[in-house]
């Protein structure tokens, strides 16, 4: 998973002490990634960023399967990694 935002955007703010958690609790399990894009804009390019924060979520192969635009809570972040095998 991807978490596409900027460390200043107010719910991006909000996501990150999620993302955090989400990153320990999965770690060797599942990637969970942020990247700010007001840092580095050339990946927003990349996954064709409009809105922050923007989760993309990936298979095992790395096809994208499920995107969100705005705050995700930590729910229903888990609920989309289950529904990819993720325990």
């Amino acid at each position: 998973m991807i978490d596409l935002g900027a460390t200043e955007c107010i719910p991006c703010k909000m996501m990150a002490p999620i993302i955090e958690e989400l990153r320990n609790e999965y770690a060797g399990r599942a990637d969970i990634i942020f990247i700010d894009e007001w840092e580095d804009p050339a990946q927003a390019k990349k996954y064709g960023i409009r809105t922050i924060p923007t989760q993309i979520f990936f298979d095992a192969e790395g096809r994208e399967v499920h995107r969100n635009t705005g705050f995700m809570d930590k729910k229903r972040i888990v609920a989309i990694l289950s529904r990819l095998g993720v325990s």
